[in-house]
């Protein structure tokens, strides 16, 4: 083992703890949207399409939460990775809080993706309901003429004296 000097620990405990605040901050973010998603299942269920469409805006900024989230958090696994190849020690609860972590974030991630199929099938089979209810929709005017419809006989010259 080689010893490691205090900027060098310094460095790799800031790594370490932004790596794992982001990680934290990403966990937060996809409960936040396993709770938006159950959330839309029951307006989806009650065909409260108000609620559905406020679901679904908001969605759509959590995901992009997530995506910028991202965004920091590779390139920062990356540096952490690189620094703790370099040097193997390191401090292992740290590492456990990290890990602890990322194996949430997969759990949060498998039941966001399961969460979602169920919400587009519900969708699937709410849109298919309102197909049938419009095919079957009578218009009771349909065969009625219209007003406007009508064609009336109008001169076809016009006589000017001058």
């Amino acid at each position: 083992m080689e010893n490691l000097s205090n900027e060098e620990i310094e460095e790799r405990v800031a790594i370490l703890k932004r790596l794992k605040t982001l990680l934290e901050q990403q966990r937060n973010k996809f409960r936040e949207y396993l709770n938006v998603l159950e959330k839309q299942q029951n307006s989806i269920d009650a065909e409260d399409s108000e609620a559905l469409i406020k679901h679904s805006e908001l969605e759509q900024q959590i995901v992009k939460n997530i995506s910028s989230l991202q965004k920091v958090i590779v390139p920062m696994n990356k540096m952490y990775t690189a620094i703790n190849n370099k040097n193997s020690d390191s401090s292992a609860a740290n590492e456990s809080d990290i890990t602890q972590i990322q194996l949430e974030l997969s759990a949060l991630q498998q039941k966001v993706i399961k969460q979602n199929e169920i919400n587009r099938d519900l969708l699937r089979v709410h849109l298919e309901k309102i197909k049938m209810q419009i095919a079957n929709f009578n218009n009771p005017y349909k065969t009625s003429k219209s007003v406007y419809a009508q064609t009336e006989k109008v001169g076809n010259f016009v006589e000017l004296n001058v």
